[in-house]
């Protein structure tokens, strides 16, 4: 049976008890959305979206490693607006983290409100390790240092 373990760091915003930071299952991490708060303050990055976005994925990074994973390793991204024009200027922070092919699949949508009255939340889902099959011994092991081998996302 595939174990759940929860993820949690206090270098990212800590999560309401409700929820946790980001969930490791099998060879897969789920990151919970982030907002663009600072950790050490605990208030939202002051200025335009796209501080607030850097913001965001500079908390998703952090989570991603305490889960033993990288930016490097997100396969898909989920990015929510307040307002669609905020759409540039965060694609402008998200190719400075997103800049490698294959590049993650990403869906961004526009919605009504956000907590704290922020104006962007990003969540992503991360690969830990590849799970790998070997036809000659009909076996399975998990692979984590396959980019090393050559192998990407």
């Amino acid at each position: 049976m595939v174990q759940k373990e929860a993820v949690l760091t206090d270098k990212a915003p800590l999560p309401l008890p409700i929820f946790s930071q980001a969930i490791k299952c099998g060879p897969m991490v789920y990151c919970s959305g982030s907002v663009g708060m600072n950790p050490n303050t605990n208030t939202l990055i002051e200025g335009e979206v796209g501080a607030r976005a850097e913001q965001c994925l500079k908390n998703l990074s952090v989570i991603l490693e305490e889960a033993g994973s990288s930016l490097d390793k997100v396969v898909k991204v989920n990015i929510f607006l307040t307002n669609m024009e905020s759409f540039a200027p965060v694609n402008v922070v998200y190719e400075k983290y997103f800049n490698k092919e294959p590049k993650p699949c990403r869906t961004c949508v526009a919605v009504f409100q956000l907590p704290l009255s922020t104006d962007v939340e990003i969540e992503c889902v991360a690969h830990l390790y590849f799970i790998v099959w070997h036809p000659i011994t009909e076996s399975t092991h998990m692979d984590f240092d396959c980019e090393a081998r050559g192998h990407t996302r």
